[in-house]
């Protein structure tokens, strides 16, 4: 890969990224539950990650592996938030957003959405490098990358299924969820979610020197652990758990990590 050829898919990403999140704006403003913006924004990244993984100039088996990934983390994730939305009138982190700006709120979500597709660039650009590793065969760390990949789906999915077990009994309406991967860390889906993105740099990463864009790679899960953990995943959930639980919730803060699974704890929290 050119450096002409990477500003080139870097223009391509952006543009399909940015026309994804505008669909994903019409739809919230359709059917005013702004769930289904998540949902679209993972299927649209997962087709165009999948779709630039299998045009990539490699003839490798890789590149059908980093796409049937790609397709396999879209669909669980994109399936699981389409049932999520399905059972709730609206989002609350977007509902907040939208109830603070009043009047104003289409304007600002369509810009919002801009925003997302656009940091949303380096995780595509991870996938399309993870497949564009022109390396022969497959390497001990394209096999990491794969057990990593296995295990942050995995992982996920079990984070998900614990809650949903949770909160599905009649007695334990209006509490937290603080057992198994829950009593580990606040966020086990986060940081299963974030962890299946350093499969890619896995993928693309040629310590030979063959294939110094792979590097680049990194901009995936070093984008998605910021996102998650410092703008649009824990701060405004946390923010409405605490509105919601109050000293609960609080409590279960000073107790367990943050985002790291660790044992819990009384006072350090991560």
């Amino acid at each position: 890969m050119t450096g002409l050829n990477a500003v080139a898919a870097l223009g391509t990403l952006a543009v399909i990224l940015s026309l994804i999140m505008a669909g994903a704006w019409l739809v919230w403003r359709q059917s005013g539950n702004s769930g289904w913006i998540d949902m679209i924004w993972t299927f649209g990244l997962g087709g165009l990650g999948c779709g630039s993984a299998l045009l990539s100039q490699t003839g490798s088996e890789r590149r059908l592996i980093v796409a049937s990934l790609i397709v396999l983390w879209s669909l669980r994730l994109g399936l699981h938030i389409a049932h999520r939305t399905t059972k709730i009138v609206d989002d609350p982190r977007y509902a907040m957003l939208a109830k603070d700006w009043g009047q104003d709120a289409r304007r600002q979500m369509f810009w919002l959405l801009q925003k997302q597709a656009l940091v949303s660039i380096p995780l595509a650009f991870s996938m399309l490098l993870a497949a564009s590793n022109p390396a022969p065969g497959l390497r001990a760390q394209d096999i990491a990358a794969i057990l990593i990949f296995a295990v942050a789906i995995g992982g996920e999915a079990l984070a998900d299924e614990q809650l949903r077990r949770f909160r599905a009994l009649p007695e334990n309406k209006g509490s937290i969820c603080d057992t198994g991967l829950w009593g580990w860390s606040r966020h086990p889906n986060y940081f299963f979610e974030w962890l299946g993105w350093l499969a890619y740099p896995l993928f693309a990463i040629d310590f030979g020197g063959d294939f110094p864009w792979g590097f680049a790679a990194l901009a995936g899960p070093i984008c998605m652990y910021w996102l998650l953990v410092h703008v649009s995943g824990i701060p405004p959930l946390e923010e409405h758990m605490l509105r919601r639980h109050g000293s609960k919730f609080h409590d279960y803060q000073s107790k367990t990590s943050a985002f790291f699974p660790y044992p819990r704890h009384d006072a350090r929290m991560l």
